[in-house]
């Protein structure tokens, strides 16, 4: 980084300069003009930078919403315009001598296709003695470079041959497709569908990428293609299903969503409900399941898990309930404790809230030391250091609980841990329970993220459809699968894959151990 605090050496350095150049009074006047205007915003750049950074970096960070959303949209603002008012101060400082420092590189991925570009000097020839020169070494860089979405046409030529004594014309068949005799090939299908599901786009915007290339989709067709896509998978979606509901430890959450109302040219509320399997079982496949509905209603919980019996992670929504009154146990989620209790500290500074939150960080830290063994050896790791403090804490708050005025915010922070106390302490008794239900919320949270640009669904079909391709895609990506090299492939095997064979069309990378 090129320091901009020592201001005597700069004008040193000009000084020295101008002196050296023979120019007249006035123009040297001019000159120092220039370069104390350019000194001054780079001491106003030089401040706003120290602003910024502090911001970005100096900020007290709180672990459970480091990773928010909008937290990482202002990140990413910040880090723009840090880069941009150091690119403004390196541009003005053309007098300071010290090389910016650069950070290190991340290296690029060794499996990406290199292009390259060998760069020869004009002449291979000394421009003292003209003898040849020797190749001693080859100094190498490597910039990485993107290529737009690139439209091509797949053109497929059958010859048709005759047999002039049989009178008959034989030539090769044409292949199933997912959409017989249509325009669009497998690729263009499973590109619109990420498009669409995995980043987020409206098909109004697909069609405007697609039109700047010169090809004209019309969101009517775009949309026809979405739907035949969505039926096709959704036989995948359904398996995905049953082999969630062989896990026996379960994660739900539910987001809403806008739905539009048809003839009152409003929308009215839906919502999608997500469920996750259980990250700490490796004899499980890892699986994401959206069930669309058109209400928070638990009738929907209850149909979904149809004679279901395992635990299942939850909040403290009333619409679960009434599946712990048969054989499912429920499961309370520590990070829905803690927040609680952040959010009085943030709001008073509560020493109570405080020490809460320090039972919960070890807690968190026992876990996270866990993350790598088998059940057996979790189980052996919490019940020797984790069940202690839990019963610790469970005896502090109790006696907090005594002290504190009801009604107050902490007051009810402990009483909603208190009674969710039961359920919550299961997890340290079991290796194979979690500790909390963020897997499911982070599986929610492209969902929210998503509606924030396609804004409602068109109709109670289309909410189902997005179910469907979306718990196809988040699987994938959860099998650390590229969704779009998935679906493609899928799309092109599936017209002529025999249904009892569908489970090799999942989105697995490989089968869960034993």
């Amino acid at each position: 980084m090129v320091s901009y605090n020592n201001t005597m050496d700069l004008m040193t350095n000009f000084d020295n300069l101008i002196n050296a150049s023979g120019l007249d009074n006035a123009a040297i006047d001019r000159l120092r003009n220039v370069f104390s205007d350019a000194q001054n915003k780079m001491e106003k750049l030089t401040h706003e930078l120290a602003y910024y950074r502090r911001i970005r970096y100096g900020r007290t960070r709180e672990a459970f919403n480091v990773n928010s959303p909008q937290l990482s949209l202002f990140e990413e603002v910040w880090d723009e315009d840090v880069a941009a008012i150091e690119a403004e101060v390196q541009k003005i400082s053309k007098y300071a001598n010290k090389p910016r420092a650069q950070a290190g590189r991340q290296a690029l991925p060794k499996d990406l296709p290199r292009i390259e570009y060998r760069h020869e000097p004009e002449s291979k020839q000394c421009q003292n003695c003209q003898r040849d020169l020797v190749l001693v070494r080859e100094d190498i860089t490597e910039k990485l470079d993107v290529e737009p979405a690139q439209f091509f046409v797949q053109r497929h030529i059958r010859p048709q041959y005759a047999c002039r004594c049989c009178e008959q014309i034989i030539s090769a068949p044409t292949a199933p497709a997912i959409i017989e005799g249509g325009l669009a090939s497998e690729g263009l299908l499973a590109w619109i569908a990420i498009q669409k599901f995995a980043d987020h786009l409206p098909l109004y915007r697909i069609h405007q990428i697609a039109q700047r290339s010169g090809v004209n989709l019309a969101t009517s067709t775009l949309a026809s293609w979405v739907g035949q896509t969505g039926v096709a998978l959704q036989p995948l979606a359904d398996r995905l299903a049953e082999l969630l509901k062989q896990n026996p430890v379960l994660h739900a959450d539910e987001t809403p969503v806008q739905q539009l109302d048809p003839g009152s040219g409003k929308t009215k509320r839906a919502y999608l409900w997500a469920y996750r399997s259980n990250d700490l079982d490796a004899a499980q496949h890892r699986i994401i399941v959206f069930d669309y509905q058109t209400s928070r209603s638990g009738v929907h919980a209850q149909a979904f898990l149809d004679q279901w019996q395992g635990h299942l992670m939850v909040d403290d929504y009333a619409g679960y309930k009434a599946l712990f009154k048969d054989n499912v146990t429920e499961l309370a989620c520590l990070a829905h404790m803690r927040r609680k209790f952040f959010d009085v500290y943030c709001a008073n500074n509560s020493s109570i809230a405080e020490q809460a939150l320090a039972y919960i960080n070890e807690l968190y830290a026992i876990e996270k030391d866990g993350v790598n063994l088998n059940a057996h050896a979790r189980l052996e790791l919490r019940q020797q250091r984790a069940l202690p403090i839990v019963r610790t804490w469970h005896n502090w708050l109790n006696d907090k609980r005594k002290n504190t005025a009801p009604g107050s915010a902490i007051f009810k922070a402990i009483e909603y841990s208190l009674k969710r106390w039961t359920a919550f302490e299961r997890y340290v008794h079991n290796g194979l329970l979690p500790i909390d239900n963020n897997p499911a919320e982070n599986s929610i949270r492209p969902i929210a993220i998503g509606k924030k640009n396609w804004l409602f669904a068109g109709s109670q079909r289309a909410g189902i459809r997005a179910a469907a391709i979306q718990s196809l895609i988040a699987t994938a990506k959860l099998n650390g699968l590229d969704p779009y090299a998935w679906l493609k492939s899928t799309l092109e095997k599936l017209p002529t894959h025999p249904n009892h064979l569908i489970d090799e069309l999942l989105p697995f990378n490989s089968n869960p151990s034993s």
